[in-house]
């Protein structure tokens, strides 16, 4: 590869040049084994001699730094090289982010696997058809489909065809292609309708408990987040202030507590955007999981006065890895979130939409959604019984009939060390999340039990240790 070195400094230029190659070799830059350029190209590149290249070379290999081998070329040494120092001062600089940056941690879960993983939001990777996958993207790689331009902000015209097709069958949301924005999963989408929508100062409402990274984002773009409590209905409409520009709601698998919003309320809702000229973003994030009842009709299907935008994602039907989701939006939205996602990222990648579309339309989607549902159900139910047989004493589950997760709320009189109890439990090799996370001011007490990254088989084992760590903790 070729090296950049910095021929300013004492010493004459061999010195220089030996300094520059072996603080590359003591910084990690040049690693044990790796080959560097030919003496004659060094100098070409440096536009010195090649005997000052030769010399620094020649003092380096004596050093033990580099090695050389006949008819092969030059290489760092893989033997006396001490533990990669850091590469260079880390200045702090004079620069700051502007508020409310400085606050935002870019690290949203604890990275950490646990052995028994109740990790919200997570799905079982295991049951990703990784096979079928693969064909499609290398079906999708021949020469003929690779292009060297840009493409379609919107995304690739194939699977907006087919996630309308799909939405519209299955969760009775009605969309045209030109409706649909393609985007990097549900976060982009957020942040596309707040560049386009969010003024500063604008006051936007979110749902209380809800879900955070939401309420980050648009706290970032400078508006007023204001959180609305949630009852066993859904978002509480009447307590919605006055002035709000645009609501946030999760209303088919209310998140965290897991409740969906009723048909009046969703009605008061849209009756309460339309009266104030307010704008509804409706999360769909995780409904086609769905285990009993049947789901009530979107937000976007009632609506008839174009004040509705409808987030999709894979990120838990398929993987979070993939960075694919989609947003349908009103017409008049169209051209302003399409400039927003050119100017965001030019577009997704064509390959692995290209990609979608065919597993949409092979009918490859709703054969892997009806296998997970049967798996998650499963564990579900695990859950459900657990927190209704040994774990009664402590937690109360919330009614949930679909996704990836349950919500337990502690029960009254019992003592609010739940941090106690999480710390107790990951020494046992269990993860688990609080309730009180999910709160931007005064939380509720409880756990919100995923079931995505844990196995059915270790469910039961998990949660006996967690209730190992509550009795413990008593």
């Amino acid at each position: 590869m070729d090296i950049h070195i910095s021929l300013e400094g004492p010493g004459d230029l061999a010195a220089r040049i030996y300094r520059g190659i072996q603080d590359a070799i003591l910084d990690g830059r040049l690693r044990p084994g790796e080959r560097l350029p030919p003496t004659r190209a060094l100098a070409r590149g440096l536009e010195v001699s090649r005997n000052t290249a030769s010399v620094a070379y020649e003092r380096l290999t004596a050093e033990g730094f580099l090695v050389a081998r006949v008819g092969a070329g030059t290489f760092v040494s893989d033997r006396h090289i001490p533990p990669a120092r850091p590469a260079g001062p880390s200045y702090g600089g004079a620069v700051r982010p502007r508020s409310p940056w400085r606050d935002i941690d870019p690290v949203i879960e604890d990275p950490t696997e646990a052995p028994y993983d109740f990790r919200v939001g997570v799905p079982d990777g295991g049951l990703f058809p990784l096979a079928t996958w693969r064909r499609l993207i290398a079906g999708e790689l021949r020469a003929r489909a690779v292009s060297a331009g840009y493409h379609d902000a919107a995304g690739h015209l194939g699977l907006r065809q087919a996630i309308a097709r799909y939405v519209g069958v299955a969760r009775s949301v009605r969309a045209r292609p030109d409706d649909v924005l393609l985007t990097q999963g549900a976060q982009q989408a957020l942040d596309l309708i707040g560049r386009v929508l969010i003024a500063p100062g604008d006051r936007v409402a979110v749902e209380e408990p809800g879900y955070p990274p939401a309420r980050m984002l648009f706290a970032a773009m400078g508006a007023r987040v204001t959180g609305v409590p949630v009852d066993d209905q859904g978002l509480v409409v009447a307590a919605l202030p006055p002035g709000v520009r645009l609501v946030y709601v999760t209303p088919s698998h209310q998140f965290p507590l897991g409740v969906p919003m009723s048909l009046e309320r969703r009605a008061a809702l849209l009756d309460w955007a339309a009266r104030h000229e307010a704008v509804i973003v409706e999360d769909d994030y995780d409904s086609e999981f769905r285990f009993s009842d049947r789901p009530l009709a979107p937000l976007q299907s009632l609506d008839r006065t174009g004040r509705v935008l409808y987030v999709g994602t894979f990120s838990k039907t398929l993987l979070p890895m993939l960075r694919l989701g989609f947003l349908v939006a009103p017409a008049s939205l169209r051209t302003a979130l399409r400039a927003a996602k050119r100017l965001a990222d030019w577009h997704g990648d064509p390959i692995a939409q290209a990609a979608l579309a065919r597993f949409i339309d092979d009918g490859e989607l709703p054969r892997h959604i009806r296998r997970a549902t049967r798996a998650y159900a499963a564990r579900h139910e695990l859950i459900v019984a657990a927190l209704r047989g040994d774990l009664a004493e402590w937690l109360t589950p919330m009614p949930s009939t679909a996704g990836l997760h349950v919500c337990a709320r502690l029960n009254p009189g019992v003592p609010a060390a739940l941090g106690e109890v999480r710390a107790r439990a990951r020494r046992l090799g269990v993860a688990v999340e609080p309730l009180a996370g999910y709160y931007a001011g005064e939380p509720e007490h409880g756990l919100v039990l995923g079931y995505g990254a844990i196995p059915a088989e270790r469910v039961p084992e998990g949660l006996r240790r967690l209730r190992r760590a509550f009795t413990e903790v008593a």
